[in-house]
This record gives structure tokens, C-alpha cells and sequence, in this order.
């Protein structure tokens, strides 16, 4: 396909770091010549990055998760094969290319009048390329795994899955906000309510919202909606881990009997480098949990990590903390 930037052994072996008597993840991991292949491999999850953050920018935001990708390369590849890490069962697909836009918004000058639009119509063009894949990959009867960009390509990632399985996407949004903004232009605030009015969109569960940074206007509105539920992580906060788990089991329960996908913006996560990088939310170990449990559930059809945005001091922490979700959803059980 144009726009895909399909990886090989060649392409990522300057990446592994090899060591007499160990075996890296990155010595075992499958490929694919082309997108045909994907339905012949047994691996059951394919691996893809998104290395924009267009939509960032043009939601107001901080630029820096178009780096998130490379940090976790750098990371996986070099993780473990060992009876806990079946890298034979995941497709390293490679990464949407993004080249052509990253360069174009690069070249809008800040104080025109339409930058924020200008921007939409860019991030406009990585949503064909991002939900024609997915919608390969998901029809194929594979799981996507898809890491880096803003949170703008949910709507790529539910588009995809929805004309795969032909019906709307239920979603689990992990996240500080909805991401319900206003049907303007396209940026990572309102890839939500594009699927929604799109139709591509089924029941809404958002775990973790924060109060402060979500507007009356979006209260209001998901207040008013059945196929939407919601949890303050203010309200989760004198939880127990007990409390917490259970919390979020019931948002399984609400979208779980459908297919559905996962959202994971790491804007949720405590002091995680991110666009909007936070003070307060949820331990690192305990989104851990969270990907561990959902991982259980047969209907789960994508994931999508978001809003990484490592700094020139982070990649290496960055890096480690995508691969442990990945490693976590994809876990082998114990043999």
C-alpha cells in the first residue's frame, strides 16, 4: 500500500543489540513482504507504529510523539525471546509513513490565520492511510498492536476495525480526556466524535477522566447518552488497587460483549512524557494491570498506544515503558 513503510530484518538489525548465548526479541519476530502475506502468517498480532504528531499541534498541543516509535523499537527489539516472549507470534509490519505531511505542517507558518485548519487537512490524510490498514490487518483476521502519533488517529484505528467487522466499534478509552471536542477541524481532541458522527462508533467507556480539563459542554453531552460511560480518576483515587480493578472490570463489562478496541493515552499515566504530560494519575504499573486483564478478553480487536512524547532525556524509560504494554498484552500464559 502507499503511505507504509513495511519493515525487514535488514531495516532493524543496526537496532538489535546481539549477545553470545541470548536470544533478542528482535532476532525472532516475523515479517512480511507484503500486505497480501499478513492473512498466510500464524502470528496473531501485528505491530505498526504512526510517527506524526500533526494532530497534536493542531489540537493546541505539544509536539514530540512522532518520537515515540523509534524510542520503542529501540526497546522491543532488544527485549528477551524466551518462553514468556513468543516473538514468532507478532508481525513487526512497520510503520505508516508520514514523511510528506510532517514535512508540509512543518512548512505552515504559525500565524497564519488557518494553521490549525491547514493542520486538520493533513492529519485528514494520515486517517485514510492509518484505517485502510487497519482494516487490512483486522479483516485478516489479525490483531493490530499500534504505537506513537496523537490520539487523533483513534479515529483511523475505529474506522478501520468498523469496516472490518462490518458493524460499530465499542471503545475502552484509558485517557485524562474524551477526546469529544467540537466536529471541526481533524486533530487529536476530537477523533471520538468524528466516529461517532460517522457512525463507526458503538458504546463509549472512558476510564480515568480528569475534571479539570474536561469542558461542561462534554459533561453535559455524556451525561446525556446511554452508549457512553464514564470514570473520574478523581473518584478513583482513595480506591485500593481492589477498588481500582474493579472499577475498571466494569468497563469491560459495559463494552466487552462486542467487539471492541483499547485506547491507551499515555496523558493518563503519572508523570509519563507525554503531550500533556501530568502531575496526577495512574501508576505505570497499574495501566500494566489493566492491559494484563484486557488482554484476556476474546473480543478485543485492536490496541492503540498514544501520546508518548519522549524527550531527548527519556527515549531509553520511554522506550521500556511501550514494550512492557506490548510484552503485557501479549503475554504467552505460563507454561
Amino acid at each position: 500500500m502507499d503511505g507504509l513503510k513495511l519493515s525487514n530484518y535488514k531495516t532493524i538489525e543496526k537496532l538489535v543489540s546481539k549477545r553470545e548465548g541470548e536470544t533478542r526479541l528482535g532476532e525472532k519476530i516475523s515479517f512480511i513482504e507484503n500486505l497480501e502475506d499478513i492473512s498466510k502468517s500464524k502470528a496473531k498480532f501485528v505491530l505498526f507504529g504512526i510517527p506524526e504528531d500533526i494532530g497534536i499541534r493542531a489540537n493546541h498541543g505539544k509536539p514530540g510523539a512522532s518520537k515515540a516509535w523509534e524510542a520503542c523499537l529501540n526497546s522491543f527489539l532488544n527485549i528477551q525471546e524466551n518462553e514468556f516472549t513468543n516473538a514468532e507470534n507478532i508481525i513487526l509490519l512497520g510503520e505508516i509513513d508520514c514523511k510528506t505531511e510532517m514535512q508540509k505542517a512543518a512548512n505552515i507558518d504559525d500565524e497564519d490565520p488557518n494553521y490549525y485548519a491547514k493542520l486538520g487537512d493533513l492529519v485528514e490524510k494520515i486517517d485514510e492511510k492509518v484505517s485502510f490498514l487497519v482494516e487490512k490487518i483486522v479483516s485478516a483476521g489479525k490483531i493490530p498492536i499500534i504505537i506513537g502519533g496523537g490520539h487523533n488517529n483513534a479515529f483511523g484505528n475505529i474506522k478501520g476495525t468498523s469496516k472490518a467487522i462490518k458493524k460499530p466499534l465499542n471503545i475502552l478509552n484509558i485517557d485524562a480526556h474524551t477526546d469529544l471536542r467540537k466536529l471541526e477541524h481533524r486533530h487529536s481532541g476530537n477523533g471520538f466524535s468524528f466516529a461517532q458522527r460517522d457512525g463507526f462508533l458503538g458504546k463509549y467507556a472512558i476510564f480515568g477522566l480528569h475534571k479539570n480539563y474536561t469542558p461542561q459542554y462534554i459533561f453535559d453531552e455524556i451525561k446525556s447518552v446511554s452508549n457512553i460511560k464514564f470514570h473520574l480518576f478523581e473518584d478513583l483515587i482513595l480506591q485500593t488497587h481492589q477498588g481500582k480493578m474493579a472499577a475498571f472490570n466494569s468497563q469491560l463489562e459495559f463494552i466487552n460483549k462486542q467487539p471492541f478496541g483499547l485506547e491507551l493515552d499515555c496523558d493518563a499515566i503519572i508523570n509519563f512524557p507525554s503531550s500533556a504530560q501530568s502531575p496526577s494519575g495512574f501508576a505505570l504499573n497499574m495501566v500494566r494491570n489493566f492491559l494484563q486483564l484486557t488482554s484476556e478478553e476474546k473480543n478485543c480487536k485492536y490496541l492503540h498506544i498514544c501520546e508518548a512524547a519522549p524527550s531527548s532525556a527519556s527515549p531509553v524509560q520511554v522506550g521500556k515503558a511501550l514494550s512492557f504494554f506490548i510484552t503485557d498484552f501479549i503475554k504467552e500464559p505460563y507454561k
